[in-house]
């Protein structure tokens, strides 16, 4: 049986139906699922339970039978400054299920996140030697890495792990996400709305407006790697999960028009104040120590990615 927390949020939904896929139908999916609108990211899907969060760590010990856990589940609002919630539900939560895979010998593959790395003043590399000096840009991104160190520190340990880095990540399931939502999802929905689309300006002097750069991942390629770490024997360790190559808001925006087949049209409006201070301006993943590891696809590109993300879910408003 395979566990997977966060199973009716985005990323943790398309790699249930990835699993499906393979085969896999004995899944034990673990969430809060009183969300009617996080409903259509589970239902139709094959799976053996339902299980609370709530309950499921509650009653951990006497969960038997898992040869597997993806811990994908966390609070994920980088605007929540609110530190006990995160120390509730990312950091302690995570050490839970870490004692249990450990205990009972269980892989397990979790997220992180490039949040992590705060203003990307020591790099984007997947080294623990730099974890400790890491200074992310909110409590979201404290959370993330104060369980990484966390991890790293322990003697005790799943038989396998991974804590996946995941960068910007966009893709079909996240329509319940509000403004956490991808900037393709918010694309879509202002052009088609006002045949426009309002990035955030520059606010700083390095970068022109819409020129913020940022590594945009496809969910597709976000679990694949999911699944090669579970069927494949690689490092235990941190692994970034971006593409490698940063690109411009600018790309990202002209990317969702061309899926429209409508004409390019681009205004600029301040950063809310709430974020500005603790804004990225670039992200770029070093994936080397994946490849290293045996991974070998190539990643989606931009505009593949966004192109069959609007064409194939957000024009039918279909799920994955």
């Amino acid at each position: 049986m395979i566990v997977v927390t966060g199973a009716a949020g985005f990323i943790p939904s398309v790699l249930v139906s990835k699993l499906n896929k393979l085969g896999f139908e004995d899944l034990l999916l673990v969430d809060d699922f009183t969300s009617e609108n996080k409903r259509e990211n589970y239902v139709g899907k094959s799976f053996k339970q339902l299980v609370n969060r709530i309950e499921f760590i509650a009653e951990i010990d006497n969960v038997s039978g898992v040869d597997f856990v993806f811990h994908l589940g966390a609070r994920t609002d980088t605007t929540e400054f609110d530190v006990k919630i995160f120390n509730e539900l990312n950091l302690n939560y995570s050490k839970t299920i870490w004692t249990w895979c450990s205990k009972n010998k269980i892989p397990l593959v979790y997220a992180s996140s490039a949040a992590t790395y705060g203003g990307g003043e020591h790099g984007y590399d997947d080294n623990h030697e730099i974890i400790s000096e890491l200074k992310p840009l909110n409590p979201y991104g404290d959370s993330k890495n104060d369980f990484d160190k966390w991890a790293i520190a322990q003697s005790i340990q799943p038989p396998f792990w991974a804590g996946l880095k995941f960068f910007n990540v966009y893709g079909p399931n996240e329509y319940h996400k509000s403004r956490m939502a991808s900037v393709v999802f918010h694309a879509f929905n202002q052009i088609t709305d006002t045949g426009t689309m309002n990035l955030f300006k520059s606010h700083n002097p390095n970068y022109k407006d819409g020129e913020q750069l940022r590594d945009f991942v496809y969910v597709k390629d976000v679990v694949e790697v999911c699944c090669f770490l579970m069927n494949n024997k690689a490092e235990n360790g941190l692994y970034n999960l971006g593409t490698g190559k940063a690109r411009s808001f600018v790309d990202l925006v002209k990317a969702t028009f061309n899926a429209l087949e409508v004409e390019t049209s681009i205004g600029f409006i301040p950063t809310p104040i709430d974020i500005r201070d603790k804004y990225q301006y670039f992200t770029e993943a070093n994936m080397q120590k994946l490849i290293d590891n045996g991974y070998s696809k190539p990643f989606t590109s931009l505009e593949d990615g966004v192109d069959d993300y609007v064409r194939n879910y957000l024009l039918t408003k279909n799920y994955c």
